[in-house]
């Protein structure tokens, strides 16, 4: 399917690995121009050297930038002024009783999930508009709908997202330019599969006897009943991201797996 993005300019945040890898590769494998994020060197230099090994023609490229400030996001707007898609992808999470959750532990959650989306979004917006085309997503999570009591800061950032990326559809109106958000499931991304693998060897078990395990006791509601690939939750963000997906503006689009049971 030719979703028609060729030459459009691409910005994935956090796309060193991960879901944010995923959606990169496919984007340009789209013929996209596509900026691979994150704050190492190194780990960015790896993601275009991966992208580019299966495909040499992709047109990828870096921009090295701690997103969590102010002052890193004004150094990736300088580097990279104007973008037709903009993939908030950047996120970060924390198990953390909530009485020991400290102030500056919350700024540091919401800086990185949710002011980081909104510096870009802020920024690229009006060309967007002039052009009268633009895709902005900010991927979310079930925990928006479903805040972890184990890391509430975190719930709190996903929720703001979807306020976030409503709000800006709110400004489109009449306009090819769109705003959504995603929300994910449990995945394989490597954040999060290190975590549970090293959990699995601290339990003196096999990584597949805890997957069966944390899907029976912690996301019974789940339907796939196994972690989603993050390939899968790449071909959702984008189809989402291309000029086909015209008709979804200001919606809360769904990769959790069936996770979330309300009709929402």
């Amino acid at each position: 399917m030719d979703l028609k993005i060729q030459n459009k300019i691409a910005l994935v945040t956090g796309s060193s690995l991960g879901v944010g890898f995923a959606t990169a590769k496919k984007l340009a494998n789209e013929g996209a121009k596509v900026y691979i994020n994150s704050r190492n060197k190194t780990n960015v230099d790896k993601a275009i050297k991966k992208i580019k090994d299966e495909n040499p023609k992709a047109l990828v490229f870096g921009v090295v930038a701690d997103l969590s400030t102010k002052e890193g996001c004004d150094k990736l707007l300088q580097e990279l002024p104007y973008v037709d898609i903009l993939i908030n992808n950047l996120g970060i999470f924390e198990p953390k009783e909530f009485t020991q959750i400290t102030d500056e532990d919350w700024l540091i959650m919401f800086n990185t999930n949710v002011m980081s989306g909104v510096r870009l979004s802020r920024a690229y917006f009006p060309k967007m508009l002039e052009n009268n085309w633009g895709r902005i997503i900010f991927i979310s999570s079930e925990s928006a709908y479903q805040i972890p009591k184990e890391m509430i800061h975190y719930g709190m950032t996903k929720t703001a997202q979807l306020a976030i990326a409503r709000g800006i559809a709110e400004l489109t109106r009449g306009t090819n330019v769109t705003s959504n958000s995603i929300i994910l499931g449990p995945s394989n991304s490597e954040g999060v599969t290190t975590f549970l693998d090293d959990y699995a060897k601290s339990q003196n078990i096999t990584y597949e006897e805890m997957e069966k395990e944390f899907f029976q006791s912690v996301r019974p509601t789940s339907l796939l009943q196994r972690f989603t690939d993050v390939e899968e939750i790449a071909n959702l963000i984008v189809y989402t991201s291309s000029t086909l997906s015209s008709a979804s503006n200001g919606a809360v689009l769904r990769a959790d797996a069936g996770v979330v049971q309300a009709a929402i």
